[in-house]
């Protein structure tokens, strides 16, 4: 075995995303609009699609930019109209990776532009063919834990993986803050919040302190559709009353399917009750964990970090 502090030969390394390519990541799916279209266009197509972002193009269906849920709940803080054209908030140029290239130089080129997602091109790097964001790349490794022999969700009948160290739970790998606001608050404050923390939803919780509700950009988006001013309180806009939690010592693996299957974007952590909220798991969180059940092959997964 190397000595301490002695590099693995790279041949030695256990690396089970080495040769895998950004192709066996990706959707093909591509939402896109032009430039000239109305924000409220895009608006319901992040909806119908149930993706984060779209691509921006001119009039030659050339890619010219990127709008997100971000870029639209920015629109909203700063009192564009609904219909004002994308060209005028999105943000540009679009960053591309090569269907061929390793996921891995993929996942270097997110995290040091800070981007939640990268659109592919084709082997000629000449043609726009799919979409790579982090839910892909968590979705990918959860199939490879899916499959192994050791996995939770095949041995949870066995009452002995209850105590196991080596398996990975919820709060080894969540978010241990929350940022909440109380249902007086503004949508104005909320949209601050949201954007100096980099969240993407937030916890509402009434005078007394008990949760009542989440805020996502989505809801948000949908405030701004419907003509809702910013200063309306946040607790008009609370559709939901259901805060979607598991408990701290749910498995990671348990959670990634029900976040997967459910089509979530995180889940709200708590602590010996359902009210008594810790903690928030995203899937930037699972990402940045490398994903997975346990820790036997914790040297084979890759670090990224969350983008907007």
């Amino acid at each position: 075995m190397p000595g301490q502090g002695e590099e693995m030969p790279a041949d030695k390394k256990r690396n089970v995303l080495a040769g895998v390519t950004v192709r066996e990541a990706m959707r093909v799916q591509i939402v896109s609009l032009p430039a000239a279209s109305p924000i409220r266009r895009a608006i319901r197509r992040l909806i119908k699609y149930k993706v984060n972002g779209l691509l921006v193009t001119d009039r030659n269906e050339r890619p010219i930019g990127v709008v997100s849920k971000t870029d639209i709940m920015a629109g909203y803080y700063a009192g564009l109209p609904i219909d004002f054209p994308l060209e005028h908030i999105m943000m540009s140029p679009p960053v591309f990776c090569c269907a061929i290239d390793s996921l891995e130089s993929a996942l270097d080129t997110m995290r040091s532009n800070r981007i939640y997602r990268l659109y592919v091109t084709d082997d000629n790097r000449d043609r726009v063919v799919g979409v790579l964001a982090y839910p892909d790349i968590v979705g990918l490794l959860y199939r490879y834990c899916r499959a192994c022999a050791q996995s939770v969700l095949k041995h949870q009948e066995n009452q002995g993986l209850s105590g196991d160290p080596h398996r990975i739970r919820v709060r080894d790998v969540m978010t241990w803050s929350v940022k909440w606001f109380s249902e007086l608050e503004t949508l104005l404050r909320i949209m601050e919040g949201l954007s100096t923390y980099r969240f993407g939803a937030v916890l509402i919780k009434d005078s007394d302190g008990v949760p009542r509700g989440v805020i996502s950009k989505t809801d948000l988006m949908l405030a701004y559709m419907r003509g809702i001013v910013p200063d309306t309180v946040a607790g008009t806009i609370l559709t939901s009353r259901r805060v979607i939690s598991c408990d701290e010592s749910t498995f990671l693996e348990v959670a990634l399917q029900r976040m997967i299957l459910s089509d979530l974007q995180r889940l709200f952590v708590y602590h010996g009750h359902p009210e008594n909220i810790v903690g928030v798991f995203s899937l930037s969180d699972a990402a940045r964990s490398r994903s997975g059940s346990c820790y036997g092959c914790v040297s084979s997964r890759i670090t990224v970090e969350a983008g907007t």
